[in-house]
């Protein structure tokens, strides 16, 4: 492990941020001698509220939407659940058509789709423990839940235990880590032990991807800093060792933060969209090479395609 508990809480109390990002960068380098920062190419495809699963227009709308984005150059989608919790057509039974149909149609694509807690709310909604609810989900075509639900320590045991149970069923998975909405220095250190010790069990997680929590108030000064932002970067970089790589977006966090991740541990930039929306590959592969290293373009599992 490199670092204990006690020294990450002593490092997130520091004010030793040149001297932590360097640490940081010497664990990049060293599980990444080659010097080079990944990025993917993948949508989001809204499943729209309502849908019928028997409705094969609105199945075949989808569909047409997922070929577009291939067209374009993705490698992976992103179902973004807009299904009512209340709805009857939102049960198990509506997902697994569903991801039936789009593997079917598109056999290489890696879905993705339902966050965490919406898989603990469909398991609850359809009678099913977790393992039932995910293995059905699995057998589907779901390659892995969605990576932006971030813990809350509320439900944090409930989190570990869905993505645990994804492991175990050969379900790769992102752990993502929301900081800055409120919660002591002592619970963010908590969570990244608890993160580190499923990937010491399972080795199922991908990637580590911390993310500021956006201000209440909506306004940037009352926002996570750009220091605090580096420093839970670089300590997270440190402290989950048994990671090969840690994410930071520059369409969540910004450019500039990213590039400057880019030296604090981090070596991946997350993922961008050919329809525009956020950063653009060219703008994303030049702030990678101003940054001093060679962008290359992954898919959605983390495997390496090809340099850019």
């Amino acid at each position: 492990m490199g670092i204990s508990r006690k020294e990450a809480l002593d490092c997130l109390r520091s004010n030793d941020l040149i001297g932590i990002g360097m640490e940081a960068d010497a664990v990049r380098r060293r599980l990444h001698p080659e010097d080079v920062v990944s990025y993917a190419i993948e949508c989001a495809v809204p499943i729209a509220g309502g849908r019928r699963a028997e409705d094969e227009a609105s199945l075949q709308r989808l569909y047409n939407e997922i070929r577009e984005t291939i067209d374009l150059g993705t490698t992976g989608v992103r179902l973004v659940n807009g299904l009512s919790s209340g709805s009857k057509n939102s049960g198990i039974e509506c997902f697994e058509t569903i991801l039936r149909g789009i593997r079917q149609r598109f056999p290489s694509l890696w879905i993705e789709g339902l966050s965490a807690s919406e898989i603990m709310a469909l398991a609850a909604g359809s009678g099913l423990d977790l393992r039932h609810t995910i293995a059905r989900l699995h057998d589907a075509g779901l390659d892995s839940i969605a990576s932006g639900d971030a813990p809350q320590t509320s439900y944090f045991g409930e989190w570990i235990n869905v993505h645990r149970t994804a492991h175990g069923l050969g379900m790769p998975t992102v752990a993502t880590m929301a900081f800055g909405a409120g919660e002591t220095l002592e619970q963010r250190v908590d969570i990244l032990a608890a993160i580190r010790q499923l990937q010491e069990e399972t080795g199922g997680f991908k990637a580590f991807v911390p993310v500021a929590a956006t201000a209440p108030s909506g306004r940037e000064l009352d926002a996570v800093t750009a220091v605090e932002q580096l420093k839970t970067l670089a300590i997270a970089r440190i402290f989950l060792d048994n990671f090969k790589n840690i994410q930071l977006s520059g369409g969540a966090q910004g450019l500039k933060v990213l590039q400057t991740g880019l030296r604090f541990g981090a070596n991946d930039a997350g993922s961008i969209s050919p329809e525009g929306g956020g950063p653009s590959e060219e703008d994303l592969r030049r702030i990678i090479r101003d940054a001093g290293f060679q962008p290359v373009q992954r898919d959605s599992p983390y495997r390496m395609m090809f340099l850019n």
